[in-house]
């Protein structure tokens, strides 16, 4: 189902979605509205995803082991040495 809605967008704005229309991106300046709502709602979804991850990593390390600053810059060479490696470098 539709809702009809009214929006305001820049000049420039409007200069570009119309573009996009002329060129045959998009069937109207609706679809370029529309479209563009769906990458604004994918990307909100996407970084409540990567924060809940985020959570969820710095919630296990919290109850996890640690490593001194000195043993965690060893690893860390040690990883960017083994990968220089494997791509002979």
């Amino acid at each position: 189902m539709s809702v009809k809605a009214s929006v305001s967008l820049t000049e420039q704005q409007d200069s570009f979605a119309r573009s996009l229309v002329a060129e045959g991106h998009y069937s109207s300046l609706s679809a370029v509205v529309q479209r563009g709502l769906e990458l604004v709602r994918s990307e909100s979804k996407r970084e409540e995803v990567e924060l809940q991850a985020l959570r969820a990593f710095f919630e296990e390390r919290k109850h996890g082991k640690f490593v001194s600053a000195a043993e965690g810059r060893k690893r860390t060479e040690g990883m960017i040495a083994a990968k220089r490696r494997a791509q002979g470098v």
